[in-house]
């Protein structure tokens, strides 16, 4: 029994340790003027937005690794002994990257600092993978929600995999097919914050299963060479990175609508006051987040340490839709498919007002009022 649960632990570490993730990393080498390495300097990476601090210190080869990094702003500092305090400012971690940021330290007192405001490379020295990151921003200037009649029902929703329309090598139908470097149709994996969020039963209708828009702070779209954690995938790999409260309360509302006051009417019609036709197109999708510190007055301070999101969509769609009905007397001659004798509608034997009928059909029974009876079937 003790060896079961011994084994069981290392399954559950060790499914830990490949786990997918939604975070980034910061890895460099920190050196002196000469270029000799600086084995044990202290490294301290500060997200902006929320005050969480996270360390490290270099190895004996002055490499160092600050991994598990939630996405967002980054302030990098190094303090070592004999050098001047080194700053990084402007640093942005996006979903599952890897930044390289080398140090070269100066000589001076500690209470000297350099600042560096410059932003990470672009050029990847450190992963082989190819992937393209898409930050909240893009995403709600992108015209995500479908116009036009053939986008209406589920088609029409706002869809956050519309991203892949900008990246090149990819196949986009909102709901129906995602293509990405010619590979089988609808074979790409989802994570959701590392969790593996993939529709495995209904791939095709991807609506049921993706998460809001303004819920999601990055996309990272992985085409190719992605590492093994990201295993399982055909397609891409889609990884979402949601959005989370910070140290300053911040919300939004929206409403993106679709009207056929806004469309183009249908040429060499009229709809009788000298306009176009128009077809009814009634879409809205609306909501609103709103997020911050959790905070009690004067109780609980969560700034720098608790914090809370919320995100609420709703998607409405009217349409208009065009019936006929048909009426079909309930008699002995129709049902035996006989028209060679005039029958009459079947009346209630109750007295009634000479104003009123009834007659009934295979389903339904109808009441006719006004000075004239119905008419009699022939």
């Amino acid at each position: 029994m003790h060896r079961l649960f011994t084994a069981l632990g290392l399954t559950v570490l060790a499914s830990a340790a490949f786990a997918q993730s939604d975070r980034g990393n910061i890895t460099g080498t920190v050196t002196d003027p000469a270029g000799a390495v600086v084995a044990n300097a202290p490294i301290e990476a500060r997200n902006v937005n929320t005050g969480a601090v996270y360390q490290a210190a270099t190895t004996d080869t002055g490499n160092y690794t600050l991994a598990q990094l939630p996405a967002g702003p980054y302030e990098l500092s190094v303090t070592a002994q004999g050098f001047r305090k080194y700053t990084r400012q402007g640093l942005t971690i996006e979903n599952a990257q890897t930044a390289r940021i080398d140090v070269a330290l100066q000589v001076g007192d500690t209470t000297d600092s350099v600042t560096i405001t410059e932003a990470a490379a672009l050029l990847k020295t450190d992963s082989g993978d190819l992937s393209h990151n898409v930050t909240t921003d893009r995403m709600d200037n992108l015209p995500a929600m479908g116009i036009g009649a053939q986008s209406s029902s589920n088609l029409g929703l706002r869809n956050p995999m519309a991203v892949t329309q900008l990246v090149p090598g990819t196949f986009f139908q909102s709901n129906t097919s995602i293509r990405v470097n010619g590979a089988p149709n609808n074979s790409q994996a989802v994570r959701l914050e590392g969790l593996d969020a993939t529709a495995d039963i209904m791939s095709f209708s991807t609506t049921l299963f993706q998460p809001s828009i303004d819920a999601v702070q990055e996309t990272a779209i992985l085409t190719s060479n992605f590492a093994p954690e990201y295993g399982q995938s055909g397609g891409g790999v889609f990884n979402y990175t949601m959005k989370g409260g910070t140290n300053s309360y911040h919300g939004t509302v929206y409403d993106y609508f679709v009207n056929e006051i806004l469309n183009a009417g249908t040429p060499y019609t009229n709809n009788g006051n000298g306009s176009l036709l128009r077809p009814a197109q009634r879409r809205n999708d609306f909501g609103g987040t709103f997020g911050g510190p959790l905070s009690i007055p004067k109780l609980y301070r969560g700034k720098d340490r608790t914090f809370f999101f919320f995100n609420w969509e709703q998607y409405k769609e009217v349409q208009y839709i065009t019936t006929s009905r048909s009426w079909s007397p309930r008699c002995r001659c129709v049902r035996a498919f006989s028209i060679s004798q005039v029958c009459s509608p079947t009346v209630r034997s109750a007295p009634i007002p000479s104003a009123a009928r009834f007659w009934k059909t295979p389903s339904t029974t109808r009441t006719h009022s006004g000075p004239r009876a119905p008419p009699t079937p022939r």
